[in-house]
């Protein structure tokens, strides 16, 4: 096996076909991206707690295997970073929250059993906000994850951290979850792809209310195959996710091949309820026609999705409220603001308002399987806003008006969220600030696949257009550290269990 100091910048995809080939060693790719760890996370912050050695020896198994002849997972050998929501084995996961900076897990989240099951690796956590509230990855434990492609703006969040990694080639692969865009708006963000999957298609055994669909897991990669490959490697009945239901791996890897000529778009600014910054509406107005004549039809879609807003806040203050009432009850002061605003919230609720979220939300995705009966995809944008600086906690206006709350500004994602179509964010050039754009692509209910390979037919479109490709941050101006980034940590972080440092982890 050789080494190739080119590593980090190939796809997932790449990587597993070179360590299934034994062109190279599971170990010299482990070795590569923990390399460009060390050399950019300074810059970007978006890496928490890691297991190095853990990682080197797993790969020296994994090189082990592939020598022996064993049949290979999917994942064999690709390091994984795994978002600090997700409990990891003998790591440390912090939930970004000071209440928790100690804590590790004894045992993993399903997803990450699963893709450790297809090969993966863990090798570090990625930063979030505290306890995920918010599309700004900053916490008083890491501190703040900066932009690669403008480390003094913001990443993104929830998923912020993996975002940030992907798009700095720091890792082939991460997860991320999604409330009201949590995948989605670091994805795009970051120039990167997120998949927000049909709710159960990934099982979720952690979160509190085991039948809620407004929160789901998923995978993060650089490419749309990478994404479904962890997807593929992640999918499947769960008996502790009751909305989780048995997946044949075969409808999901490969992809299905999609001839974009023959896709029916819909596509629409703002939803007819989002509020949107006339230059993101300028930049989906040009990626719309240039897509024009590379499909079957390209119309608008009138969705007429009524009170989405408020059907929002009640449902995710219902989550907050299962998850965080007992620690906002008994230890208040270890809860973020975002999370207490969301506690707080339900709170004041009453049955009432819970029974007409839950109709809101029922015609809002009828509405959505009627229009999927005149479309195969529905492109929108997937932020209203370029992203702005970390140290401002949210975007606290859009086009001149007024945010509501600190997740306000999220609805171009969390009214797909409540319809509960999987949708993705698929990089498309960059907006009018140089920044990377997004593209929203969302799909028919369980019909993940297709999604997946509609965006795999435009995203191949769009890297024949030099403008419209994924853009790619300037990794040398990367090796400068960003101490600021560092500057809201409040207590240094602490490790434990198999994770200290005697095992020779870092915290970067």
């Amino acid at each position: 096996m050789s080494r190739d100091p080119q590593l980090t910048a190939l796809s997932a995809l790449q990587l597993r076909r070179l360590i299934g080939g034994r062109h190279v060693s599971p170990l010299d790719v482990m070795d590569a991206f923990i390399a460009r760890i060390e050399a950019l996370n300074p810059a970007v912050n978006a890496i928490a707690a890691t297991g190095f050695e853990r990682a080197r020896e797993a790969a020296r198994a994994a090189e082990r295997q592939v020598m022996s002849g064993a049949p290979l997972g999917l994942l064999h050998g690709l390091p994984l970073g795994v978002k600090d929501l997700q409990d990891t084995a003998g790591l440390l996961t912090t939930y970004g929250n000071v209440g928790l900076r100690g804590n590790v897990p004894a045992r993993d989240i399903a997803l990450v059993a699963r893709l450790k099951a297809a090969g993966a690796i863990v090798t570090a956590k990625t930063n979030v906000p505290d306890m995920g509230a918010g599309a700004n990855t900053r916490n008083p434990v890491w501190g703040a994850t900066g932009n690669p492609f403008d480390p003094r703006l913001n990443a993104g969040g929830s998923s912020g951290g993996s975002a940030a990694a992907l798009a700095a080639d720091m890792l082939p692969l991460a997860t991320g979850s999604d409330t009201g865009g949590s995948l989605r708006i670091p994805a795009a963000l970051c120039g990167v792809v997120g998949l927000r999957p049909s709710p159960g298609l990934v099982p979720n055994d952690a979160k509190a209310l085991g039948w809620s669909v407004i929160s789901v897991l998923g995978p993060m990669g650089r490419t749309v195959e990478d994404t479904a490959l962890q997807l593929a490697a992640s999918a499947g009945f769960d008996v502790r996710d009751p909305l989780s239901y048995p997946v044949d791996a075969a409808s999901l890897w490969p992809l299905p091949e999609v001839d974009l000529s023959t896709l029916r778009v819909g596509f629409t600014e703002d939803f007819g309820v989002c509020i949107v910054d006339p230059e993101i509406r300028r930049v989906l107005r040009a990626r719309v026609e240039r897509i024009r004549p590379w499909v079957a039809s390209c119309e608008p879609v009138d969705l007429q999705l009524g009170d989405a807003d408020r059907a929002f806040d009640v449902l995710r203050a219902e989550a907050f409220l299962a998850a965080y009432a007992e620690t906002y009850r008994t230890a208040p002061d270890t809860l973020g603001p975002n999370v207490r605003a969301n506690v707080e919230m339900a709170a004041a609720l009453t049955l009432a308002d819970r029974a007409q979220a839950h109709l809101a939300q029922t015609r809002i995705a009828r509405r959505f399987a009627q229009a999927f009966e005149r479309f195969d995809v529905i492109v929108a944008p997937t932020t209203p806003v370029s992203p702005f600086p970390w140290t401002e906690l949210y975007a606290q206006q859009v086009d001149g008006q007024a945010m509501r709350n600190y997740y306000h500004w999220l609805a171009l994602t969390y009214v797909v969220t409540l319809a509960t179509n999987p949708a993705l964010s698929l990089p498309c050039g960059r907006d009018e600030h140089g920044m990377p754009f997004g593209l929203q692509v969302i799909g028919r209910l369980r019909g993940d696949a297709a999604l997946l390979g509609a965006a795999q037919a435009l995203e191949r479109a769009f890297a024949a257009v030099p403008e419209l490709g994924r853009p790619r941050p300037d990794l040398e101006a990367l090796r400068e550290p960003q101490p600021a980034l560092k500057s809201i940590v409040t207590h240094p972080p602490i490790f434990g269990g198999t994770q200290s440092g005697a095992a020779g982890s870092n915290a970067v």
